[in-house]
């Protein structure tokens, strides 16, 4: 069993270092002079996006937990534990959803309020230009 236990660390240690090491192996040929946009960068369009994403991600999930306690709250068949369990996490789901929205709505008040743009601002990505005729 101990030696099971090492061969798998080793292996994961492996996976980790040839995962790090090999990006940057393979990019050192890649010529970065005709990156478009990149200039443009700014840590406030990083943190919009990351706003965005969050938003997104807690809005899905609590919908999903939403979904998934009302299939038990169906397949619960009247039984007192399951219901209790299914109605328990359809309401914190339903919780989850309420903050998601109040916290969206917080912002876009800030946003209308200040007059700056946290989350309703365009995104834009740096593009990286081959080496062909350029636009």
């Amino acid at each position: 069993m101990k030696i099971l236990k090492k061969a798998l660390v080793a292996g994961t240690e492996a996976v980790v270092f040839l995962s790090l090491t090999l990006p940057v192996w393979a990019a050192k040929d890649i010529d970065i002079t005709g990156v478009q946009g990149l200039a443009k960068f700014e840590v406030a369009d990083f943190v919009t996006a990351i706003i965005r994403l969050i938003i997104i991600i807690a809005f899905v999930v609590a919908f999903i937990f939403l979904l998934i306690g009302g299939i038990r709250w169906i397949i619960a068949g009247g039984e007192t534990k399951a219901v209790e369990g299914a109605r328990n996490m359809v309401t914190g789901a339903l919780v989850g959803l309420i903050i998601v929205l109040a916290a969206f709505a917080i912002i876009r008040l800030v946003e209308f309020f200040f007059s700056i743009s946290i989350i309703s601002g365009p995104i834009s990505l740096p593009t990286v230009q081959t080496g062909g005729a350029g636009p």
